[in-house]
């Protein structure tokens, strides 16, 4: 009898430590907190529609998404904005993949996701209309994000986040109630959520 019971109690050891090897497999087993960041003022430089020249030069505004603010350019930042620009923090190996996908359904990094790290020549969020996070309408001057564009970051932590870009304009206003000329651009309204245990799991 005795050695049964020593036979059940060790098996009953074993399926603990396996299902505890399988729970850190399973990623989060709460879901994670999903953060709203509202009208980040980050307008582009003022440029003279005439000549093309920069009035007011604007420096890029750092964002740590560990700490949800804004923090100094000297400090360990992960993503940066100006304008339709979005930067990643080089210096400190931060990585970024622009996907397609709902973002509440995506719940891992896909395998096939591209990270990539600023360049001199180029940013691993890409600029332009259609490349990367937006949509420039030449008819109507305003920049939308684009429906289903995802924004994975590997942080200067080395944890993982996804961010959907929102809005562009101050207060998040519908889209139909953009007036270029009196709406205030480069207010970035989003949401992300950070995986701060280190795993590609949402």
């Amino acid at each position: 009898m005795k050695t049964i019971q020593k036979l059940i109690f060790t098996s009953l050891i074993a399926a603990f430590l396996i299902s505890c090897d399988n729970a850190e497999d399973l990623g989060p087993l709460t879901p994670l907190e999903v953060t709203l960041v509202e009208d980040l003022a980050a307008p582009n430089d003022e440029i003279d529609r005439n000549t093309g020249e920069v009035i007011q030069a604007r420096s890029f505004q750092y964002f740590s998404l560990e700490l949800n603010e804004l923090v100094e350019e000297n400090e360990n930042w992960d993503i940066a904005f100006k304008g339709t620009t979005i930067r990643v923090n080089s210096s400190k190996n931060v990585t970024a993949a622009v996907v397609s996908g709902v973002f509440e359904e995506i719940t891992e990094v896909p395998a096939s996701a591209k990270f990539n790290t600023d360049t001199a020549n180029s940013f691993a969020i890409p600029t332009g209309s259609g490349n990367g996070w937006y949509n420039y309408n030449s008819a109507t001057f305003t920049v939308t994000p684009i429906p289903g564009r995802v924004i994975l970051v590997k942080t200067a932590a080395d944890n993982y986040a996804k961010i959907e870009i929102l809005s562009y304009y101050r207060g998040n206003p519908p889209v139909e109630q953009i007036d270029p000329r009196t709406t205030p651009s480069g207010y970035y309204t989003f949401q992300f959520v950070l995986q701060s245990n280190g795993t590609s799991k949402f």
